[in-house]
């Protein structure tokens, strides 16, 4: 196969914290043909990339600007404060907004929460990423709310993170270019939401095999010839007890 005979890649955009392994694995499975390419983006930069076709699908966290856009939701994270492993914060499960009121908490300018109003008292700054965020928290300046994938992504050794049970939470969602809803697009919203190799979606699935009829002949030994009496058991049959199965007294001869 010459380079102009190969399938051109289908781009898959995705925001940091995301893991799209195993959608990636069953593409490739069912889809060997058609090249599989990864494009990570920043969650700020995410519809822009996808309304200028940079990706054929994007990994996004919502919400986002839907000019042009589709998009479905597929799950929520839940939101975790980072904090040194020897802050009080790593002593407990969970916190709550009310428990972080009096902690300096650093709040990124790309945070991707959407508070209504910010937990606990600012820092000095806005550090620029949440990177840079983790960075401060090591060194012991303040703590960050973030959701939990990222907590995942960023981990360090001298860090930990409890759930914040009434903390924003953060929605993952599928988005594409509105316009462009092709046949591949419809095959990777099959991948993503669980969908068999033989949905009606997507690519024509393989026909249903015809069922077998059964043979004449056995269908005759399972049917009775008619006019054929089946004798009943212990009525008439040599070696069968008396109607009622229990044997009768022999009658005395006068």
């Amino acid at each position: 196969m010459t380079d102009a005979d190969a399938s051109p890649p289908f781009r898959l955009a995705y925001v940091p914290g995301v893991t799209p392994t195993k959608w990636v694995r069953i593409w490739a499975e069912r889809l060997p043909d058609v090249p599989l390419t990864l494009v990570p983006v920043s969650a700020s930069d995410a519809p822009d990339q996808l309304r200028g076709r940079s990706a054929d699908v994007g990994l996004v966290r919502l919400p986002i600007d839907r000019t042009g856009l589709s998009a479905i939701p597929l799950y929520t994270e839940i939101p975790v404060v980072v904090a040194p492993k020897d802050h009080v914060v790593a002593a407990v499960d969970e916190v709550s907004i009310a428990d972080l009121a009096d902690e300096i908490i650093q709040h990124p300018l790309d945070d991707v929460l959407v508070w209504d109003r910010l937990p606990g008292l600012p820092a000095a700054d806005r550090p620029a990423t949440t990177a840079d965020a983790i960075e401060l928290v090591a060194a012991g300046v303040g703590l960050l709310v973030v959701p939990q994938s990222l907590a995942r992504l960023h981990h360090r050794k001298d860090l930990v993170y409890r759930t914040v049970s009434d903390g924003p939470e953060s929605r993952i969602a599928l988005s594409w270019p509105e316009d462009e809803t092709t046949e591949l697009v419809e095959e990777f919203i099959g991948i993503v939401r669980g969908r068999t190799v033989n949905s009606s979606r997507g690519r024509t699935p393989a026909a249903a095999e015809p069922r077998k009829k059964r043979p004449a002949a056995a269908a005759a030994r399972q049917k009775p010839a008619t006019g054929t009496r089946t004798p009943r058991s212990g009525t008439g049959a040599k070696g069968g007890k008396p109607k009622g199965g229990k044997k009768g007294k022999p009658r005395r001869r006068s």
